[in-house]
C-alpha cells in the first residue's frame, strides 16, 4: 500500500532534504526510523529537495508498506526515533500510483525578514540592518507574475530540464510575529520551483528595496536569463516550504 507522510522540520541540523554520503539529511533520518519500525528497508520520495538549512512547515513524502492499522502508534514510534527537529504529523493512505513529487499541483514558500535584532527570531529569519522599500519590492514582485522563464534565478549547472515555472503569487506583507519585532514576509506560489530560485529572487528584490536596483533594472535581470545578473542568494534559515497541494488531499488533511 502507498502512504503519504505529512511532516515538518527545522533545517538547521540537516544538510538538506536529500540523502547524501557522510551527512545527515531529513530523508535519511526518516528512512532510518521507518525501516526500524517496519523492520524492513524503506525508501521515501519527498515532494521536493530543500537545501541545507531551509525549513519546512509542510512537507509530504510517499512510501510503500504493508497495511498500517494503528496510525497513532505508528506515528508515535516514528517521532520518538526522528528526534526533535522532525515532526511526523499524519499518515494518509493514497492511491497506489500517487507520487509526492510529480502529483503536487502547487507549492508555496515564505521568506521572513526582521528589522530588529532578536535572539528568538534569528534562527528563522534574516535580520535587515536597514529599512527596505516594500512598495518598490512589491512592484518588482508583480513583474515575476508576468514571467515564465526563471533562468536568471536558477542555480547554475542544475539538472532541471526546463526553467519554466507557472508562478501564481509573489508579494511582500507585514510580518506580525509574536515578539513584536517589525518585519516583512515574502510569499511565493507556483507549480514548481528551481533549485535556489526563491533565495535568489528574494536577494534581488532586497536590492530593489535598498535602492540598488530600479524596477527597470529588475525587469532587465529577468529578461537576461543569466544567473550572474541577479542578486545574491539569501541565507537559508529564513526560508520555509510553507505548503503543498495535491488533488487527492483535502484542505482538512493538509
Amino acid at each position: 500500500m502507498r502512504y503519504f507522510l505529512k511532516l515538518s522540520y527545522s533545517g538547521a541540523p540537516f544538510h538538506g532534504w536529500q540523502s547524501q554520503p557522510n551527512a545527515q539529511s531529513v530523508q535519511s533520518v526518516i528512512e532510518s526510523a521507518l525501516s526500524t519500525v517496519l523492520r524492513a528497508p524503506v525508501a521515501i520520495v519527498g515532494a521536493g529537495r530543500t537545501d541545507t538549512g531551509v525549513n519546512a512547515r509542510r512537507m509530504y513524502a510517499h512510501f510503500d508498506a504493508p497495511e498500517i492499522t494503528d496510525k497513532g502508534k505508528f506515528l508515535l514510534s516514528l517521532n520518538r526515533l526522528c528526534g526533535p527537529a522532525v515532526a511526523l504529523e499524519d499518515l494518509i493512505r493514497v492511491p497506489d500510483d500517487a507520487h509526492a513529487r510529480f502529483d503536487a499541483t502547487e507549492r508555496e514558500y515564505r521568506y521572513f525578514v526582521s528589522f530588529g535584532k532578536s535572539p528568538f527570531l534569528s534562527p528563522v529569519s534574516w535580520h535587515s540592518p536597514s529599512a527596505l522599500d516594500t512598495e518598490a519590492m512589491n512592484r518588482a514582485a508583480a513583474l515575476l507574475r508576468e514571467t515564465e522563464d526563471f533562468t536568471s534565478f536558477a542555480k547554475l549547472h542544475s539538472d532541471a530540464r526546463t526553467n519554466i515555472c507557472d508562478l501564481r503569487e509573489a508579494r511582500w506583507d507585514d510580518w506580525n510575529n509574536q515578539y513584536g519585532v517589525p518585519g516583512i514576509v515574502f510569499t511565493i506560489r507556483a507549480d514548481r520551483f528551481l533549485r535556489n530560485m526563491v533565495r535568489a529572487v528574494v536577494g534581488t528584490l532586497v536590492d530593489v528595496g535598498r535602492g540598488k536596483l530600479s524596477l527597470n533594472d529588475f525587469k532587465n535581470i529577468i529578461d537576461a536569463r543569466d544567473r550572474c545578473s541577479a542578486g545574491t542568494s539569501m541565507p537559508p534559515q529564513a526560508l520555509f516550504l510553507w505548503d503543498i497541494k495535491y488533488p487527492y488531499i483535502h484542505d482538512s488533511e493538509r
